[in-house]
């Protein structure tokens, strides 16, 4: 069911619209950080808000339990700092002790690794449509709202790079 029909439905709701994922970076870049100590995207120097899957539980667990209080409000859910992706393979570096680089390819590329790894063309038009998007900074606002409706800071890329670095050896 679409959101305005949700809306218009009269149902109580609380929409939670997350920026990218940080964990991403272990589903998705990590296979490759680990046998290659790189990673391979189509965005430039753009900069995103990454938000940990952590946070976004806890706000999701908010809104849940304090009900009322979070009925028919949206909230998008985004990190405290806009990073690039080669600030991001810094991070990661720094965290793993190893040299992790960020390599931009063309959405060509991207295209041609995503068919090999067998991803149909629907999710790979997908995909490619969100890197462009953060390539014209869609995807850098920074928000506050995990502070907002958990009472606590969201996760820092640092932080999420320091728990998770066990799994980008």
């Amino acid at each position: 069911m679409p959101t305005f029909q949700i809306e218009e439905s009269g149902i109580p709701y609380a929409f939670l619209r997350p920026n990218e994922f940080m964990q991403g970076f272990i589903n998705f870049q990590g296979t490759t950080i680990k046998s290659n100590n790189a990673f391979y995207i189509p965005s430039e120097d753009a900069k995103v808000s990454f938000v940990d899957a952590r946070d976004i539980a806890a706000v999701a667990v908010k809104a849940l339990v304090d009900g009322d209080k979070h009925y028919n409000k949206t909230y998008m859910v985004a990190g405290l700092e806009a990073l690039s992706y080669h600030q991001t393979a810094e991070i990661l570096s720094n965290a793993t002790g190893k040299k992790i680089d960020y390599v931009n390819i063309s959405e060509e590329e991207t295209r041609g690794g995503m068919k090999e790894a067998g991803l149909n063309d629907w999710l790979i038009s997908t995909i490619l449509g969100l890197y462009k998007l953060y390539r014209k900074g869609y995807a850098s606002q920074v928000l506050s709202a995990v502070e907002e409706v958990t009472g606590k800071k969201a996760t820092t890329f640092v932080e999420f790079a320091k728990d998770y670095a066990g799994a980008f050896r």
